[in-house]
């Protein structure tokens, strides 16, 4: 079973805002069996929407579209479709009207006229309420192929698909089970793994497929089972997961159960009643930003220093000028400092920090761009950790705070 999302908008095209939505959208089909085919982004053009829509048609059974619905002009989705279907009638739902009224008055917000407009569907469509905006989806069904047209305001289109399209989907179609394994490794580059584990990969049934998804620092290898019956797959799943981590065992750092490794670390810590702290320089406090964006993280995550400058090492985190001095502020020895003060003032059980020189030039010291020390404090022992992650800049930011992670989750197993 084959999908294929289409987003309309010219403020994903000219990068405005960035499309979320088929992400999601992506991940929510495949965990019901469908595979997305295809996404595509298009023009607020008629034309252009009418012959997305006409080749989807020609490859896939589903068709999910985000965007283009409201009550303002450059809002022509609807139009555009009930034109694609030679649909001309017009069916009223005073139910839209009453929605969009209580949805106004909860939010002191004077009804306009010019939303009755949203109440007016084409007859061939069928009605997904959406309790969250003022724009309903639409679900269409012809020649086989069903049609999906959802708000491209993500919590709105999130609601409907919950509530509505992935319920309606499953109940369409006879759908296959897909089931994903996700491996973890850190270490070793892509290619490196790759001839590691030739072999094996080259001899994997053909319901059976293996991707590889390299980021900063990280390659993760991802199995994926297809077919009808899923006992099947999950054993069979279960045991090329065994044999690919017999092969690569020194640099397999876990499971990726769809939660990030910031979640991951998380979970432990609150599991063993451990808080950490961080003092971060030229990562400026991106990893406390990441270690708070788990719901919760406040029972383990106590705080952070954000120390960029020479004065602020030594105000904040009381770093002393002798050591600056003598190894500068990118050094094994500052590293240290920052993380035995950080975790002596926080009060925390550990306490990470990061020094280095992201680039692009190497200012006043002499450390090469891509030089970072990675230190992680404990009540029994600090611990430095040195490396050269190149450049450019932002590469070498992203693989600091991976890198932190990895082993403050390496220390927490």
């Amino acid at each position: 079973m084959k999908a294929e999302i289409i987003t309309i908008g010219d403020e994903i095209l000219i990068g405005q805002i960035v499309d979320t939505n088929s992400q999601w959208i992506g991940k929510e089909l495949n965990k019901i069996g469908v595979s997305v085919y295809q996404i595509s982004s298009v023009q607020d053009e008629r034309a252009h929407i009418l012959s997305a829509l006409k080749e989807a048609q020609s490859r896939v059974n589903i068709v999910i579209i985000t965007g283009g619905l409201g009550p303002t002009k450059d809002d022509i989705t609807k139009k555009t479709i009930a034109t694609y279907f030679n649909d001309s009638h017009v069916v009223n739902y005073p139910e839209v009207i009453e929605n969009i009224k209580r949805l106004f008055e909860k939010y002191n917000h004077p009804f306009n006229e010019v939303q009755k407009y949203q109440a007016e569907l084409p007859s061939k469509a069928t009605l997904l309420m959406n309790d969250l905006g003022t724009a309903p989806g639409m679900w269409f069904y012809e020649n086989e192929t069903v049609f999906v047209s959802l708000p491209g305001v993500p919590y709105e289109m999130k609601g409907l698909m919950k509530a509505h399209v992935i319920p309606r989907i499953q109940k369409q179609f006879k759908l296959p089970h897909i089931i994903h394994k996700t491996i973890i490794t850190y270490g070793q580059g892509e290619s490196v793994i790759a001839s590691r584990i030739e072999a094996w990969e080259e001899a994997l049934p053909n319901f059976i497929k293996l991707a590889y998804l390299p980021s900063f620092g990280r390659v993760r290898l991802r199995l994926s089972a297809k077919g009808e019956h899923r006992k099947t797959l999950e054993e069979a799943l279960e045991k090329e997961l065994e044999t690919l981590k017999s092969l690569i065992p020194d640099i397999v750092a876990g499971y990726d159960e769809g939660e990030t490794i910031e979640k991951q670390l998380g979970n432990l810590l609150k599991q063993k009643g451990l808080t950490i702290g961080t003092a971060e320089s030229m990562t400026g406090g991106k990893i406390g930003a990441n270690l708070i964006s788990v719901p919760g993280s406040s029972a383990y995550f106590k705080g952070g220093f954000t120390v960029y400058t020479e004065e602020t090492k030594k105000k904040m985190l009381n770093i002393p000028a002798e050591i600056i001095d003598e190894y500068s502020v990118i050094s094994k020895e500052v590293a240290e400092a920052m993380a035995i003060n950080c975790r002596k003032k926080l009060d925390v059980d550990y306490a990470v920090s990061v020094t280095g020189n992201a680039g692009p030039t190497t200012d006043s010291n002499t450390k090469d761009v891509g030089q970072v020390f990675i230190g992680i404090a404990t009540d029994k022992e600090v611990e430095v950790h040195e490396f050269n992650f190149g450049s450019p800049r932002e590469r070498v930011i992203n693989k600091t705070v991976n890198k932190a992670f990895e082993l403050l989750l390496k220390k927490n197993m």
